[in-house]
């Protein structure tokens, strides 16, 4: 098996290299982003560049693109030093970057973005554009509607419009930035089998992601990336899912936690008949009933879009219930404010950490007092007692081992699996009755997830009710005691996961099996 250090053998000329960049050096106040780091591309290679979140990989394409200039170290495109001053030099040099947030101009169609600063003709650039998007069809799967507006494409037709734009370019050294992060699974496929078009006609792709299980179904290297540096340089086939996970986290990561036997305490959350409407004013929640008690992590499983994330809301009091109750020990918090239902003891781990889990551009120490900056010992007066702040925070980014470079440093540019961080420190070092966690390990890379899925075993056995919303059916049922499977905005049953298969909850997520209230689990 490689080592840490192993390089590729069979080591190519450097005129046979699409990409060579040495020894790159990008610092950012506090942060070294790019501590002297290599990476080499080759012609009709998918090369995957893995690490954890704030690894450093986006910020060295950023270089290779030339969206960041780098403090130190050169770049080599076919053989030939190069400096790549802007994201034109780079198209120029045929390199083309689809970002992880699509740049693309949702009131236009898609031949219109295309032709924003692309068109070689000026007197009908649209019937050119168009000719070409039926090549690309043909020629790698890329099929999309040349007259949609993009906000009427799905996450996957909106990302094959951003790699239409880069091939429209001539682009043959395409960068892919974490690509299936908003895709569906058969999304997912259907990217990987374009990208295996391009390779075999030669162009090179370097495919950024933190998933290791991409890596092996379409990588044929793989260089790994931690705390700026480059850990190491492997074939895909000649390394394993746990080697990888090493590499990127410094230790040996559990891929299956275990989960102790927890005795059940009384009911926590009750949720009955509960009703709600969805941002449209569309039925969202029909008639759902269950209880969470303490002691128990209470899964929901469902596709996307049927009915969780309204449910989730009106649990903490960010979206009304128009019929129904919400109880929390006892208590009947049925549409009151979210902070009426925090004081109950009721934590939330949001599903878009960014929108609504920090403020951005407040700091780290900002952030974790956020649901009590109003109250003792924050408050001097009118003012906040800014050293008592700065001395708790302190204590809660060791504590949750949140990476930044200071207490005062924006919450904005903290890497996701940090953001998460965050956000679990000041939702649960007061030992909340109730968890609300949305998407907990959406977007992270393999060490921030079982970091997340480990607190919240931990505050099972400590005796804190979860609900846990995920559309990971690994990890619902890897953490879960028992599971409600949502379709419709309904709860079609509810099982227990060592009971039940994945094909048997499959049909229940499609609508195709329901059971009837006798089976459900108690």
């Amino acid at each position: 098996m490689a080592s840490e250090a192993t390089a590729v053998a069979s080591e190519p000329r450097e005129t046979d290299l699409l990409v060579k960049m040495v020894s790159i050096v990008k610092r950012f106040p506090g942060v070294l982003a790019n501590d002297h780091v290599n990476f080499e591309l080759r012609p009709g290679e998918v090369h995957a560049l893995l690490g954890e979140n704030g690894a450093g990989k986006t910020t060295l394409m950023n270089i290779l693109y030339g969206i960041y200039h780098p403090d130190g170290g050169e770049i080599y495109v076919r053989g030939r030093r190069v400096e790549i001053r802007s994201p034109r030099d780079a198209m120029s040099l045929g390199i083309g970057m689809v970002h992880q947030h699509f740049m693309l101009v949702d009131r236009h169609t898609v031949a219109e973005n295309i032709a924003l600063g692309y068109a070689k003709s000026l007197m009908n650039p649209l019937k050119e554009i168009k000719e070409k998007l039926r090549e690309f069809a043909e020629k790698y799967g890329l099929k999309v509607d040349p007259d949609a507006y993009i906000w009427q494409l799905s996450a996957g037709e909106q990302q094959r419009v951003e790699i239409i734009k880069a091939l429209y370019h001539g682009a043959d050294i395409l960068i892919l930035d974490e690509p299936t992060s908003v895709l569906t699974p058969q999304e997912t496929k259907e990217l990987f089998k374009i990208v295996e078009r391009m390779r075999d006609e030669g162009k090179g792709i370097i495919f950024i992601t933190h998933k290791l299980d991409e890596v092996f179904e379409v990588a044929d290297r793989v260089t790994v990336m931690r705390r700026g540096k480059v850990v190491g340089t492997l074939k895909a086939s000649e390394t394993t899912k746990e080697e990888l996970a090493r590499m990127m986290v410094g230790r040996e990561v559990l891929f299956r936690l275990e989960k102790e036997r927890v005795s059940r305490g009384k009911p926590v959350l009750e949720v009955e008949n509960l009703h709600a409407l969805n941002d449209r004013g569309l039925p969202a929640v029909r008639g759902v009933s269950f209880r969470v008690h303490e002691g128990e992590i209470f899964g929901i499983a469902g596709v996307a879009g049927n009915g969780q994330r309204e449910l989730a809301e009106v649990v903490v009091g960010l979206r009304k219930a128009t019929a129904g109750r919400v109880l929390i020990d006892g208590v009947d918090v049925t549409n009151k404010s979210p902070r009426f239902i925090s004081s109950k003891g009721v934590a939330h781990i949001p599903e878009e950490r960014l929108r609504h889990g920090i403020v951005p551009n407040l700091s780290v120490a900002e952030n974790l007092i956020l649901k009590d900056y109003y109250k003792e010992p924050y408050r001097r007066g009118l003012l906040l007692d800014h050293s008592k702040v700065i001395e708790d925070a302190e204590r809660l980014i060791n504590k949750f081992d949140i990476v930044t470079p200071s207490p005062l440093t924006p919450a904005k540019l903290l890497s996701g699996g940090n953001i998460q961080r965050l956000i679990c420190a000041r939702e649960l070092h007061k030992e909340p009755r109730l968890i609300v966690a949305a998407h907990p390990t959406y977007g992270l890379d393999v060490g921030a997830t079982e970091y997340i899925r480990r607190i919240l075993l931990e505050q099972r056995k400590r005796g804190a009710a979860v609900l846990l919303i995920s559309e990971d059916l690994e990890e619902v049922l890897q953490l879960s005691d028992r599971v409600g499977v949502m379709f419709n905005g309904e709860i079609v049953g509810i099982v227990r996961p060592e009971e039940v298969s994945i094909e048997e909850i499959g049909l229940m997520m499609a609508g195709a099996r329901r059971l009837a209230r006798e089976e459900m689990a108690s």
